[in-house]
């Protein structure tokens, strides 16, 4: 008998206010044709005045309970991937475990930017296998609206905020890659490259900061290492790419995406991909893609899923996973 951490159930939310391409015109030097074709994104969702990271989180989680079809005092721990928290301190998890109304189990945060929710997948995945918990509620939610510098037209125009959950629980299995759950995973950081893709500010700086990014420098590591990383976690697993089912790639940028998957040798009509709706979303785009995927019908029970993620640090890694 092997322990495996299996997919419960999945949800996402997304804030009303909708932000085409075409209200950009009207403050920097862009436009539609030029988001769209550099980029692929037509329109992103920003957070209310006064919406905070945790209550987008809150609500993909309420959504993932559902879908799960449990409560969410039979979980037992939060893990909660962002790098837009709503206070320096306590964590955004925490806020959440006390909007779910839990007074039980542990919660806490995870910082790898883009990477994060594959981060805090696979941190949940060895609680889960070294009996630390069963059930745990893995969520990323993110505000990158609050860290935009509205003035600089090369990164503006690429993300939009919003959350997506999912709930994993502890599950027999016979230790083959047939089995459900995560079967692998693969997790990679390199400092060197901070100046490309980060924030101009923190709390030991004294500012909130701006993000900032080389956008040529990113999308070339961005290529190598996703295929890199998504062939590695393969090779764990005792499979190849034949065997995928689905890529669900961080959502950051459909030249990435495209490039990525030709990469992998795959054709794009096995790629789920949002980015046209929602932009980058940092953290939350992994779980908002494999929520939209399986509400879609594309992504089904026994089917097999590639997840991979890079953003600053350089940060950046993959999961391999059966529905």
């Amino acid at each position: 008998m092997t322990i495996r951490a299996v997919v419960k159930g999945v949800g996402h939310y997304l804030p009303e206010r909708v932000m085409q391409n075409a209200e950009f015109e009207s403050f920097v030097a862009t436009s539609d044709e030029w988001i769209r074709s550099r980029s692929g994104i037509e329109r992103r969702h920003i957070a209310a005045e006064g919406q905070s990271t945790s209550d987008l989180a809150a609500r993909a989680a309420r959504a993932a309970l559902a879908d799960a079809g449990i409560e969410a005092e039979t979980v037992d721990a939060i893990i909660l991937a962002t790098s837009t928290p709503d206070l320096t301190f306590p964590s955004a998890a925490t806020m959440v475990q006390r909007e779910l109304g839990m007074t039980h189990g542990f919660a806490f945060d995870v910082q790898a930017v883009c990477a994060g929710f594959v981060y805090a997948l696979t941190t949940a995945n060895a609680m889960i296998l070294t009996g630390q918990a069963k059930r745990v509620l893995v969520i990323g939610a993110e505000t990158f609206s609050r860290i935009i510098d509205w003035t600089d037209r090369t990164t503006c125009v690429l993300f939009g905020d919003g959350a997506g959950a999912l709930v994993l629980e502890a599950a027999e299995g016979d230790g083959s890659s047939a089995d459900r759950g995560i079967l692998s995973a693969d997790l990679n950081s390199d400092g060197r490259h901070r100046e490309i893709l980060y924030v101009d500010g923190g709390v030991s700086t004294g500012t909130t900061g701006h993000l900032r990014m080389e956008g040529r420098e990113v999308f070339r590591h961005a290529v190598e290492k996703l295929a890199q990383t998504a062939h590695l976690s393969l090779e764990k697993a005792g499979l190849g790419p034949e065997d995928i089912d689905w890529v669900v790639p961080h959502q950051a940028n459909i030249r990435i995406i495209q490039a990525t998957a030709k990469k992998l040798g795959l054709s794009m009509d096995r790629v789920v991909v949002t980015v046209q709706d929602h932009g980058n979303t940092s953290a939350a785009s992994i779980p908002l893609a494999l929520s939209v995927g399986q509400a879609r019908g594309q992504i089904k029970r026994g089917d097999l899923v590639v997840t991979e993620a890079i953003g600053g640090g350089l940060a950046w890694g993959s999961l391999v996973l059966r529905w």
